[in-house]
C-alpha cells in the first residue's frame, strides 16, 4: 500500500558555540601569528650556532692576562657598508672598567675628527698631549671612535654603545658626510636619503643573523657592485646632486634627528657634551662639481654662458672688478652654479671686498659633490645645541674660531690639507679648542703646573712628528691630489706644487748630516715621556724602515703588538717586514692573521702572496694575488703579481695575456715590459722578448737588470757588439755588478774568437 509522504522534521534551532570553541579559534589565530616568529627565531638560533653573521656592537670584550678590555669590533660597520667597502676605526683598547683616577673622553665624528690622512697627528692626538702637558698629575683617556666615510646614521649606534662605557666627556665633531655617507643623498653605499624610520628598521633587522642573511642575498641577487674595493672620493663622481634636490632636505631632516639622539645619549649617560659646529676649507677649495639650472630657458642659458665666459676671460686677464661684474650678471640667471660663486668670491677677495665670504660659502652650499658640511648642517648643529644647552652641554663654535684664526677670516690652506682634513696647524688649533672646553668641563678644576697651553712645536715634539713622518703625510697628500675629484679642481696644480715644494724642503733638511740621529732621538725622547703610547713606537718603526734598518723596524712593531695585541696594521707590517728579512714562514703567519681581520684590503693579499712565493708555495701565492686582483681589478702591480705566480706555475700563456693587459692599462710601466720579456723568453718567443726588453730600457734606462737580461738575449743570438753595449751600460749604472762584468768578459772573448 502506497504510503503518504511525511513532512521532513523541522531543522533544529541554532545553538550558540560553546565558549571553548571561541577560545580555540583565538588560539588558532594567535598560533598563526606566532608561528612565523617562532620559525624565524629557530632560524636565528641555528644561524648563530653555525657561526653565520657578525657582531654589530662597536666594542667587543677581550681579556689580556687578568684584565678585561674593550677593543674595536672590526665587523661593526658591515651594517652600513658593503663588505668590500667596509671602513674601520683606529685600533682601540681601553679597560672595560674605567680606572677611578682617569678622565675618559669619547670623540665622535668622521675622517676629519679621526685625523685623516694620518690619525697619529690628528686633533685627538694633539688634545691628548695638550692635556698631559697642562695636567701632568692627571690621567686622561682619549677614545677616538671616528671612522672615515661615516655619518650620523653610523655615529648614533656608536654613541649608544659608548653611553654605557663610563665616559666623562663627549666631543662631537660631525657633519661633513651627511650627503655622501650611508643613507645620504649622494651616497654610493645603498639607498639614498630614505625616511629615517626606514633606516632605523633596516639597521634593527641587521642586528639579527636572519636580517644579515637576507641583506647578503639581496646584494647577491642585485649583481656585482661597480665598487669592488675602497676607491675614496673618486667613487662618488657619478653621484652629483643639484642644490635644490629633495633628497638633500631628507638628509638634513635625518641628520637633525640623529644628532639630537646622539646628544641626548651623552647627556643621559651623565657625560658632559662638547658639541662643535663644522669648519671646512672655503678659501682654497673650489667646488668639486657644478650643475646648472636644468629649468633655465635656452635663451637665458645662452646669456648665462656668455656672461660666465666673459667673467672667466676677464679673470684670466687679471681684471678682477670687471670679472666680478660679469659673474654678477651670470648669477642673476643661475645663482646656484657653484664654480661661478667661487670664482666671483676669488675676484672679490682680491679686490678687498667684504662680501667675498658669502660667495665662498654659497660655492660650498651648492657644490654638486657635497663632501663638506654646509650652512644648513651648521644651522642644525646650532639649533640642537641651543635646544639642549645646559650645564652638561656646551656648543663650541669651531667654524667661527677657525675662521678667526685664518687670514681674511676665511679658513683655507693654512688650516686644511684639502677640503675638510686638517693640516698639522689645523689639527693643533682644533685640539687646543677642545682642550680649553675639556678644562672647563672637568668636574673639579685640577691644579695645573703650566701657565699656558703647550705650543704646536711642543705638541709635535711629543707626537714624534719628525721630518720623515711629516714627509710620509705629505707624500700621501700628493697621491690623493693626483686622483679625481681633487685632481679636477682648477687650482689643483698650484696646490699640489705647494705641497711638493714643502716636500722638497723637507728633503733638503733630511740631507743634513746629523738629521737622522736627531730625528731618531726626538722619537726616542717622546717614547720616554709616554712609554705606553703605541703610535710613538709605530712612528719610530716607520722611521727605521725609511732609513733601511728593517730589524729595528720589526722591533718597533713588536712593541706596538705588545701594547695592541689585536692591531691589524701591526700584523700587516710585521708580516711584510719579517718576510723582507728572509723569514717568510713567520711573515706568512702574521699576514694570515691580518687577512682574517680585514679580508677586503687588497694590500694584505698581495703581501701574503709575496711571502708565499718566497717559500715556493706557488699555488697559494696565486690564490692570494688573485684575491687582491678581485678587490682591485685595475691595479697594474696586483695584475703583475698574479702573472708572476702563473709564470712560476708554468702557465705562461695566461701570464703573458695578463702582462699584455697591464700594458694596455699602463703602457709606460717599465716593470710590466720587463716581466713580460722574461716570460716570453721562457716561452721561446725570442723576437717578442727582445722587443719588450728594449721597451723596458727605453722607459727606464737606469734599470741595470733589464740591460743585463737584454744583453744575455743578444749574446745568445751572437749579436756581440750590441750585447757588449748593454753590459757596459749596466756596469756604468752599477760598477760592482758581478754578473754584468762576467757577461762582458764572456762576450768579449767570444767576439775575439769570431
Amino acid at each position: 500500500m502506497k504510503r503518504r509522504p511525511q513532512n521532513p522534521p523541522s531543522a533544529p534551532a541554532p545553538v550558540a558555540a560553546p565558549p571553548l570553541t571561541r577560545r580555540r579559534l583565538w588560539l588558532f589565530r594567535i598560533a598563526a601569528l606566532l608561528l612565523p616568529v617562532l620559525l624565524l627565531g629557530l632560524v636565528e638560533v641555528a644561524l648563530r650556532i653555525s657561526g653565520y653573521g657578525y657582531a654589530t656592537s662597536f666594542f667587543r670584550k677581550t681579556r689580556v692576562g687578568e684584565q678585561e678590555f674593550l677593543v674595536n669590533n672590526d665587523t661593526f660597520t658591515l651594517r652600513f657598508f658593503p663588505p668590500a667597502l667596509a671602513r674601520w676605526p683606529q685600533t682601540l683598547m681601553i679597560p672595560a672598567r674605567k680606572p677611578p683616577d682617569t678622565t675618559r673622553i669619547f670623540i665622535f665624528g668622521e675622517s676629519a675628527a679621526m685625523g685623516d690622512p694620518q690619525p697619529t697627528y690628528g686633533a685627538a692626538r694633539f688634545l691628548e698631549v695638550l692635556l698631559r702637558e697642562r695636567f701632568p698629575g692627571r690621567k686622561f683617556e682619549i677614545v677616538n671612535t671616528s671612522i672615515t666615510a661615516i655619518n650620523s646614521h653610523v655615529i648614533l649606534p656608536i654613541a649608544r654603545d659608548c653611553a654605557a662605557r663610563e665616559g666623562d666627556l663627549w666631543i662631537i665633531y660631525m657633519g661633513n658626510n651627511e650627503m655622501v655617507g650611508p643613507f645620504g643623498a649622494a651616497t654610493v653605499f645603498g639607498s639614498q636619503a630614505p625616511p629615517l624610520a626606514t633606516v632605523r628598521l633596516n639597521l634593527a633587522l641587521q642586528r639579527t643573523r636572519v636580517g644579515q642573511l637576507a641583506l647578503a642575498l639581496i646584494r647577491k641577487l642585485g649583481g656585482k657592485s661597480a665598487n669592488t674595493s675602497w676607491g675614496g672620493m673618486q667613487m662618488f663622481l657619478q653621484n652629483q646632486i643639484p642644490p635644490e634636490d629633495p633628497r638633500r632636505i631628507a638628509a638634513y631632516r635625518n641628520f637633525e634627528a640623529n644628532l639630537r639622539d646622539i646628544v641626548r645619549a651623552g647627556l643621559d649617560s651623565g657625560a658632559k657634551v662638547i658639541l662643535n659646529t663644522m669648519s671646512v676649507n672655503l678659501k682654497d677649495c673650489p667646488p668639486f662639481a657644478s650643475l646648472g639650472n636644468s629649468n633655465l630657458p635656452p635663451a637665458d642659458r645662452a646669456l648665462f654662458d656668455q656672461a660666465y665666459s666673459e667673467g672667466l676671460a676677464r679673470e684670466k686677464q687679471g681684471n678682477d672688478l670687471a670679472a666680478a661684474q660679469s659673474f654678477e650678471q651670470a648669477a642673476k640667471l643661475d645663482a646656484k652654479f657653484a664654480e661661478l660663486q667661487y670664482r666671483w668670491a676669488e675676484c672679490l677677495l682680491r679686490s678687498s671686498n667684504a662680501t667675498a665670504r658669502a660667495h665662498y660659502q654659497l660655492a660650498c652650499d651648492t657644490d654638486a659633490l657635497p663632501f663638506r658640511a654646509d650652512t644648513p648642517v651648521n644651522g642644525i648643529i646650532r639649533r640642537v645645541g641651543g635646544e639642549l644647552a645646559g650645564r652638561n652641554l656646551v656648543l663650541t663654535d669651531t667654524e667661527s674660531a677657525l675662521a678667526a684664526a685664518s687670514p681674511f677670516g676665511l679658513p683655507g690652506q693654512e688650516v686644511f690639507f684639502e677640503h675638510v682634513h686638517f693640516s698639522f696647524r689645523g689639527n693643533y688649533l682644533l685640539g687646543r679648542l677642545w682642550a680649553e672646553q675639556v678644562e672647563r668641563g672637568l668636574p673639579e678644576t685640577p691644579k695645573s703646573t703650566a701657565t699656558n697651553w703647550a705650543s704646536q712645536a711642543v705638541c709635535e715634539r711629543d707626537l714624534g712628528l719628525t721630518l720623515w713622518n711629516r714627509g710620509f703625510v705629505l707624500e700621501s697628500l700628493v697621491r690623493r691630489m693626483s686622483q679625481p675629484p681633487l685632481s679636477s679642481q682648477f687650482n689643483n696644480p698650484a696646490r699640489r706644487a705647494a705641497i711638493e715644494a714643502e716636500l722638497n724642503d723637507l728633503q733638503r733638511q733630511k740631507s743634513h748630516p746629523d738629521q737622522v740621529m736627531r730625528s731618531g732621538q726626538e722619537v726616542v725622547d717622546a717614547i720616554q715621556r709616554a712609554p705606553r703610547d703605541p703610535f710613538l713606537h709605530e712612528g719610530l718603526a716607520n722611521l727605521y724602515e725609511a732609513l733601511g734598518d728593517l730589524k729595528r723596524a720589526v722591533g718597533g712593531y713588536r712593541k706596538v703588538q705588545e701594547l695592541l695585541p689585536h692591531d691589524f696594521y701591526c700584523n700587516l707590517q710585521l708580516g711584510r717586514l719579517v718576510g723582507k728579512l728572509g723569514q717568510a714562514a713567520e711573515g706568512e703567519a702574521f699576514l694570515q692573521q691580518a687577512a682574517r681581520q680585514r679580508p677586503t684590503i687588497p694590500e694584505v693579499w698581495t703581501e701574503l702572496g709575496t711571502v708565499q712565493l718566497a717559500q715556493k708555495k706557488y699555488a697559494p701565492a696565486l690564490d692570494s694575488y688573485s684575491r687582491a686582483v678581485q678587490l682591485r681589478p685595475q691595479e697594474p702591480s696586483f695584475l703583475c703579481n698574479q702573472a708572476n705566480a702563473l709564470a712560476e706555475l708554468n702557465r705562461r700563456a695566461e701570464a703573458i695575456a695578463i702582462y699584455r693587459r697591464v700594458i694596455q692599462l699602463r703602457a709606460d710601466l717599465s716593470d710590466a715590459h720587463f716581466e713580460l720579456a722574461g716570460v716570453l723568453a721562457a716561452d721561446n718567443q725570442m723576437a717578442e722578448s727582445l722587443r719588450e726588453y728594449a721597451e723596458a730600457i727605453r722607459l727606464n734606462p737606469r734599470h741595470a737588470v733589464s740591460r743585463i737580461n737584454f744583453g744575455v738575449m743578444l749574446f745568445r743570438q751572437d749579436r756581440f757588439a750590441e750585447a757588449m753595449k748593454q753590459f757596459e751600460a749596466a756596469l756604468q749604472l752599477e760598477p760592482t755588478n758581478a754578473a754584468a762584468a762576467d757577461y762582458l768578459r764572456q762576450v768579449t772573448a767570444r767576439a775575439r774568437q769570431k
